[in-house]
């Protein structure tokens, strides 16, 4: 599990004249930096909105990925990510979604309807390779698309964010072809930049970005 000390608490170790006071101090700060850092994965363990629960993605939620993932809207637009079976789906969950969870707090959430707990799609703040900024994606199984639920969920997620876990900025990718995910990107307030291209892959990209308005009113 990684930490990080800011400037404060690097000083306060600094003004220790002995080592061992030093030594105890920065104990110490890493001791509150864990206990805060279990308290806010507490907080986002289940994240709630008027229609939907989102909960971080598990291991047990490999069949479910391994439908989600080959669907025909998440082949088309996001990619073939070869998961051809439960075991290729607990493998990407443990290598791709979980780690980032250890590391970071968040990552990927199974979305799911408050009335029956039926599973229907994902939503996440992902660190990706090529972008700065943590990107937010989402995905629906094919009959709960077009309702709603991707705003809802993406919402969610981006206010505790900025609110709860300290992030600056948010952006989001899409491919030129998907209107739908354009509309719904900026319907979610993030505004176009510019076209990239994520490494090793030709495809050109949209690219948009959202910043938290508490750090806008900082400036």
């Amino acid at each position: 599990m990684s930490y990080t000390l800011d400037k404060e608490y690097i000083r306060w170790i600094l003004e220790a004249k002995k080592p061992e006071t030093r030594e105890n101090r920065k104990v110490k700060i890493i001791e509150i930096i864990l206990a805060r850092k279990k308290n806010l994965m507490e907080k986002i363990k289940r994240l709630e909105t008027e229609r939907l629960l989102l909960e971080p993605m598990t291991i047990n939620e490999a069949p479910f990925i391994l439908e989600l993932y080959n669907s025909p809207n998440f082949i088309k637009f996001i990619g073939d990510r070869n998961i051809k079976s439960i075991d290729d789906a607990e493998n990407y969950i443990i290598n791709k979604f979980l780690p980032q969870f250890e590391r970071l707090g968040y990552g990927n959430f199974l979305i799911k309807l408050k009335a029956d707990e039926k599973k229907i799609g994902s939503v996440g703040i992902f660190e990706r390779e090529g972008l700065e900024v943590h990107d937010i994606g989402f995905s629906f199984l094919p009959e709960f698309e077009g309702k709603g639920y991707g705003f809802e969920s993406a919402k969610k997620l981006m206010e505790t964010a900025f609110s709860e876990l300290g992030l600056k900025k948010i952006s989001a990718i899409t491919s030129k072809e998907n209107v739908a995910s354009q509309k719904l990107i900026e319907k979610l307030g993030l505004n176009y930049l510019k076209t990239i291209k994520l490494p090793d892959d030709d495809d050109e990209l949209l690219y948009y970005e959202i910043e938290n308005i508490a750090n806008l009113l900082q400036k």
